[in-house]
């Protein structure tokens, strides 16, 4: 099945002069692949330049019912993915290329349970986007304990418990791309924002940390850091509002390309993290917010 916007022989590169030098060529297409200088090129790679940057891979998607991850999940599954998106609440209709399951991070043996039911059925878990997670804000002396737990359970703790539980599979095959969704919130501390910022730290240190563990044995684990992205739970902020529209207005004015992100921005960064194209990237980072955490100024 070829995904959308998949390339054709019948583009801008259309009976033009072939190069020189030695080509491969992949399917029938038309389109062909130098191998890059000095290194082999996985065989799987030029196929999934044609048929889709994640055909033939299984990926999970937890938080997957709304937002960033809901986008991911359906972007994968028209790169060629077969997406299990992982929620504790039901998911959207509006996604059928995405097989839905209901269990929440935080509970260690359901998020197991479901993780290995996946492998049972494939085989094999090639992808995992641990996208789970939720605002705890609160002025420090003020918190309570049963809220810090919350918030480092959710944001710090459930991205642990999927990785535990589907890393045997990847270690077992070989290879496999572990994707955290982290925050802005990791690299810039906003004020009344108190114990956020702590969990998606340690979800940067956990990146890096798996990262470099695993990296000998084929696993990559990188994380992606969003800004300000029309999620539902932002859109709702606006909503509560005193005026609305003042409020998107501001919030918009403070970013320097004059725009708030979408869902689908982020959800193209863990594509091309989760694919082969990254094959050299590991224990890394990636942020996703229109250059606002480069500024100087509140």
């Amino acid at each position: 099945m070829r995904a959308r916007g998949s390339p054709t022989a019948t583009g801008p590169m259309a009976g033009k002069r072939e190069s020189k030098g030695r080509r491969h060529r992949h399917g029938q297409t038309g389109r062909q692949y130098r191998p890059l200088r000095g290194s082999s090129l996985p065989p799987a790679f030029a196929v999934a330049a044609v048929s889709g940057r994640l055909q033939g891979k299984v990926a999970i998607v937890t938080g997957a019912a709304r937002g960033i991850g809901a986008a991911t999940a359906r972007l994968f599954a028209q790169h060629g993915a077969q997406v299990f998106g992982i929620d504790r609440d039901p998911a959207d209709p509006s996604s059928p290329q995405v097989e839905c399951l209901q269990a929440d991070v935080t509970e260690v043996a359901a998020i197991e349970t479901t993780i290995e039911q996946v492998r049972e059925r494939c085989g094999r878990i090639d992808v995992l986007v641990n996208n789970a997670g939720g605002d705890v804000f609160s002025d420090p002396l003020s918190l309570v304990d049963d809220d810090w737990d919350r918030c480092l359970s959710l944001n710090l703790k459930g991205a642990w418990n999927a990785t535990r539980a589907a890393l045997p599979s990847m270690l077992a095959q070989g290879a496999g791309s572990v994707v955290n969704i982290a925050s802005v919130h990791a690299h810039k501390i906003i004020r009344g924002a108190f114990p956020y910022p702590v969990a998606k730290h340690g979800l940067i240190g956990l990146t890096r940390a798996l990262g470099i563990e695993y990296a000998a044995q084929g696993i990559r684990v990188n994380s992606i850091s969003p800004g300000l992205i029309l999620v539902p739970r932002i859109e709702a902020w606006f909503a509560a509002s005193a005026d609305p529209e003042a409020k998107r207005r501001e919030q918009t004015e403070l970013l320097p390309c004059k725009r708030i992100g979408t869902p689908e921005e982020v959800a193209y960064t863990a594509l091309f993290l989760a694919s082969d194209e990254a094959r050299f990237i590991n224990a890394t980072d990636i942020l996703v917010d229109g250059g606002r955490s480069q500024l100087y100024h509140d």
